[in-house]
């Protein structure tokens, strides 16, 4: 008798599809704009997360519902929600004083269901008393290649109510909510809007950044507005809202003009559905916080690094993308009203075709649910256009500022989905945060702008960056772009060159800063492969712009010779650690500044085993990463593709696990453990594990996970990738972890967002727009249907019949030759 792993056991949901009873207590699905803030909807109807003041909330859920009363001889009110999850009943901040001012102990539906076809959630209710069925659409605007209607501070809400009773009913439909953008000791007030309200806070002299209002309405006729809750202590406001639901009353009045402001604001729709009929109704709402506090980075003027700096003026501010383009909720509400219903037609094309796919469903379902990095927190957007990103959110805060460009590396979503955007990376990296040396500053200040570039430059970042900006040109096939950017292009790579790479050997050996946080002394795999990535693509980009360096090949030469010899163990890529012969000071630092660095124990480890935080011999899942980042941009392979397929098997071998339950994670443990699935970062399978490796060495991240599976897919392994992307989707079903927020280093991770390479990784596909080539070698037999985006359109490409065929659902997608590789018995391409 076999037993399958835990995790499987553990599996009841179908990837792909609707999540119920337990699996829905962690979801929240977030709405909003590119760079504008969220609100997210949860599997049981709840609106959380409420972070539209240019900064995540994660535990933001202010007192803000939808009701319906059904009336007769007895009414029936019911909050639209379904049942509270049970961790909110004890646990986070206020439970143990009985979680006074929440609505949780209010009737509500006994059974919820969600769906996500991004970028809509929806919510199906029922219960055995309502005569009615109720379904919650959320949404906002998402369309490929529109970056500025996917940038709204807007997010739509429709509740279907149907009657599946055989008589008539009568009912109201009402939406409630506290004043949530209120401020401590700020001016705040309720204010009617056409059609609903807005919650509304002055900003002051000394916090103007306490300016904002946020808007509900509805576009039915017979709305009407109550702006003057019940003022009273205790919980009289809440008390005297659910008296009005549960009478079916329409309670109306307007904003109020003397004494204390209003606590909150309602709006009421009456209900009338013969048996059988359906009513939609839809709520809008609209956000606008157009000054904040935030600035970040320090500046090259400023000696302490504290951001003071004066270069675009005393204290400068990030200002967000929507207050340069409109001027205030009125303009937002009305541009939203207006084209509320194409935005959602367009948005609607795109969730079809994405979804119009023969792929696994849980490749499309690790896909789409990090698209919604795209519309958290973690994204911010300039009014000048510019993106700028954090790594991912704290529950309060940004976490890890600046685009970080290794974390950033592994995103491939935003390049294909908002190529504009991804372009406005490239331009601050190279032009903003790049000196005349050609360092090159991983994180990026906010409001972007030079930096003081006192740190280290990132290795695998800055490498990383000159291959998409290879990656960028051929999206685009802008050459004008790349030429502009090509001084600055090669004057980064000289610049590695020279600091890590000093002898010319065509490997990094000088200790060169990664995405551990840490460095790494002597010569090692996953970097040097960035670097002959980045020797490759911009001996292309030379070449091609007629300013070609000659050294660049040679480099690449002896670089992919030495990684392949010396840096190869018969099975997989490995590091030599390497200290005493280099350049670089002493590992340990200055007498002055050892205490802090190297305590005695770690110096006498240091003559033992080499410099903290190195992997050695180890099996890296990152350790071809630069050959896979390659391949994503185009650029194509660097290493002999049997090793890099060695590799890559022995990383499935070794570092994946069915069950954690044995493995020993003395670091960060939440991301995967007990009897879930994971990838490990690294293992010794070998021996010589260092008595301190890498930090995060013992952990599992999903954006390595995803590389590592897309990168498997490519060279045939696919069932080992579909396992790898299985492990991480069950981990985030529903149950422990929301679904739609797979976290690192804090919440929406950006480096999830490598999941979008599982597309490639599967069928090959790329389309190169300087060529007018579309590229497609799946590793998949047969006929299949996947989508692609390109800068000009998007729509489905795939086999039919044995032959390769592309649908443009949207724009246009000019293709000169369809470059066809048909999958080969054991899953490679013919030429691949």
């Amino acid at each position: 008798m076999t037993t399958k792993p835990a995790h499987e056991m553990q599996q009841t949901r179908s990837y792909n599809e609707s999540y119920t009873d337990s699996h829905l207590d962690r979801i929240a699905f977030p709405l909003g704009g590119i760079g504008a803030g969220m609100i997210c909807l949860e599997g049981t109807g709840v609106l959380s997360h409420v972070s539209v003041r240019n900064r995540p909330e994660v535990f933001n859920e202010p007192n803000i519902f939808a009701a319906l009363c059904v009336k007769g001889e007895t009414n029936i009110p019911r909050v639209l929600e379904g049942p509270v999850p049970s961790w909110k009943i004890f646990g986070p901040a206020g439970t143990g004083n009985g979680a006074r001012g929440k609505n949780y102990g209010l009737p509500r539906c006994a059974d919820a269901q969600f769906r996500a076809r991004f970028p809509f959630g929806a919510v199906k209710l029922s219960d055995p008393k309502l005569p009615v069925g109720i379904e919650i659409t959320g949404w906002s605007p998402f369309i490929p290649g529109d970056a500025d209607n996917a940038s709204l501070p807007v997010a739509g809400l429709e509740y279907r109510i149907v009657n599946d009773s055989g008589e008539s009913v009568e009912a109201v439909f009402s939406f409630h909510a506290t004043n949530f953008m209120a401020t401590d000791g700020g001016d705040h007030s309720v204010g009617a809007m056409p059609g609903g309200f807005a919650l509304q806070n002055r900003g002051s002299e000394e916090k103007p950044w306490d300016e904002g209002v946020f808007s509900i309405t509805a576009d039915d006729p017979l709305v009407r507005t109550n702006c003057a809750w019940f003022r009273g202590g205790w919980w009289d406001a809440l008390t005297m809202v659910w008296k009005s639901i549960a009478e079916g009353g329409m309670t109306e009045a307007g904003p109020l003009t003397s004494g204390d402001p209003s606590p909150g604001g309602s709006l009421y729709v009456p209900v009338h559905l013969k048996a059988g009929a359906a009513k939609v109704g839809r709520l809008r709402f609209a956000w606008y916080v157009p000054v904040t506090d935030l600035r970040t980075g320090g500046d090259p003027d400023c000696s302490s690094g504290c951001g003071c700096g004066t270069l675009q003026g005393e204290k400068d501010t990030h200002v967000p993308w929507y207050a340069g383009r409109f001027e205030g909720i009125a303009a937002v509400n009305s541009y939203w009203n207006t084209h509320y219903d194409e935005l959602r037609a367009a948005s609607s094309k795109f969730s079809r075709c994405f979804y119009d796919t023969t792929l696994p469903s849980e490749v499309v379902e690790a896909i789409a649910a990090n698209l919604t990095i795209l519309k958290s927190p973690t994204v911010l957007r300039q009014t000048d256009g510019r993106l700028w990103c954090w790594e991912g959110c704290c529950d309060a805060n940004g976490c890890c500022h600046g685009t970080c460009t290794h974390v950033w590396n592994y995103a491939q979503a935003l390049p294909h989905l908002f190529p504009d955007l991804e372009r406005t990376l490239r331009e601050t990296e190279f032009n903003v945060s790049q000196d005349e040396r050609g360092h090159q500053d991983f994180r990026s200040s906010l409001p972007i702008r030079p930096t003081d570039h006192r740190f280290h430059a990132a290795a695998d970042g800055q490498l990383g960056g000159i291959m998409k900006v290879y990656r960028e040109w051929r999206i685009s096939g802008d050459t004008d772009w790349v030429r502009a950017l090509w001084p600055k292009v090669r004057q980064s790579l000289d610049y590695c060159i020279e600091t890590w790479d000093p002898d010319h050997k065509g490997v990094l050996e000088e200790p060169h800063h990664n995405t551990y946080d840490i460095e790494f002394w002597g010569p090692d795999g996953m970097c040097t492969s960035f670097y002959l990535g980045a020797l490759k693509a911009a001996s292309m980009m030379g070449k091609a712009l007629g300013e070609a360096e000659s050294c660049y090949d040679g480099l690449l030469s002896k670089g992919r010779r030495f990684t392949e010899t010396e840096l190869w163990n018969g099975e997989f890529f490995i590091q030599k650690i390497e200290w005493k012969t280099l350049r670089a000071r002493d590992p340990a630092g200055t007498p002055s500044d050892r205490r802090r660095v190297y305590s005695p124990e770690a110096l006498a480890l240091l003559e033992k085993e080499g410099p903290k935080y190195q992997y050695g011999a180890g099996c890296l899942s990152d350790g071809v990463l630069g050959q896979w980042i390659a391949q994503m941009c185009g650029v194509g392979g660097i290493l002999d593709p049997v090793k890099v397929e060695s590799h890559l098997t022995a990383v499935h071998q070794y570092n994946y696990r069915s069950d954690l339950s044995e493995h020993a994670n003395p670091q960060r443990p939440t991301y995967a453990l007990g009897k879930e699935a994971g990838l490990l970062l690294c293992t010794w399978p070998n021996g010589g594990e260092l008595s301190l490796p890498f930090v995060y060495s013992n952990e599992v991240w999903t954006g390595f996970e995803y590389q590592v599976a897309s990168h498997l897919m490519l060279t045939g392994h696919v069932e080992e990738g579909l396992q790898i992307v299985r492990a991480a989707r069950d981990r985030y079903d529903g149950r422990v972890r929301n679904p739609f927020n797979e976290y690192e280093c804090g919440h929406w991770y950006a480096r999830a967002m490598a999941s979008y390479g599982l597309i490639q990784g599967l069928t090959g596909v790329r389309y190169d727009a300087v060529e007018q080539v579309l590229y497609l070698a799946p590793r998949i037999p047969g006929d299949f249907r996947a989508f692609l985006a390109t800068a000009f359109g998007y729509g489905t490409v795939g086999i039919e019949e044995g032959k390769p065929f592309l649908e443009v659902m949207h724009g246009t997608i000019q293709v000169e030759r369809i470059d066809y590789r048909p999958c080969l018995e054991g899953g490679s391409s013919a030429g691949a």
